[in-house]
């Protein structure tokens, strides 16, 4: 016969929902006090960012800003990992993910079609954003150590191709995960059972049974 293995639980757990927001808030302020750091020394000559955007009023202010909010994010973002490989949850939630069904997504989108019924199934465009959030973020660790230490992780730094190869890599991964919130926000938006889920944990999810011998 069958037995429940699990209790009904939430589509997004306590701990989920708390490390999501700090994961959150610890991303804006690196990005707000990062563009001030891009500022002191620009990459592209012709782009600046102006004062308002940033946190900290001057050199010294965004790199304490920046390297507070590194800390907190790279503590709470690998428990964030950690959860989601030992729980399955990233197995379950990102995966698999269909080529077709992510082309018809984006078209939806264009469409402004955002029938989103089932909040408990992600669709393949989710899934790839989702993914490559995650994957950015990994790269801005990387390439922020091959900044911060260009000396003791020499390799690191040659792998981005140097000092200002590791500042490119480092602006372009900022890029990405402000280009992934604008979309996440807008979706949000538009769909905001998405984002009244991630405040109250969403619908109850039947619990999964597995068999058991009598």
């Amino acid at each position: 016969m069958a037995m429940l293995s699990n209790r009904p639980r939430r589509l997004h757990p306590l701990p989920l929902r708390i490390m999501h927001w700090i994961n959150a808030a610890a991303i804006i302020i690196m990005i707000m006090s990062g563009m001030g750091i891009y500022n002191d020394e620009a990459i592209f000559g012709w782009l600046f960012f102006p004062h308002w955007m940033l946190i900290g009023g001057w050199a010294a202010d965004h790199l304490l800003w920046h390297f507070a909010a590194m800390w907190v994010l790279v503590v709470n973002g690998l428990i964030y990992l950690a959860y989601g490989f030992i729980t399955g949850r990233f197995r379950q939630q990102l995966l698999p993910i269909s080529a077709t069904e992510a082309v018809r997504n984006v078209r939806d989108a264009l469409r402004f079609k955002f029938a989103h019924e089932d909040l408990t199934v992600y669709n393949s465009v989710q899934k790839l954003l989702y993914i490559g959030v995650m994957l950015a973020a990994i790269v801005q660790v990387f390439s922020g150590l091959a900044i911060w230490q260009p000396v003791q992780f020499s390799w690191l730094t040659e792998l981005f191709g140097g000092f200002q190869g590791s500042r490119l890599a480092h602006f372009l991964g900022m890029a990405a995960i402000v280009g992934f919130l604008a979309v996440h926000v807008v979706l949000a938006l538009l769909v905001p059972r998405t984002l009244w889920a991630m405040l109250t944990g969403g619908p109850r999810l039947q619990p999964r049974s597995t068999p058991s011998s009598e």
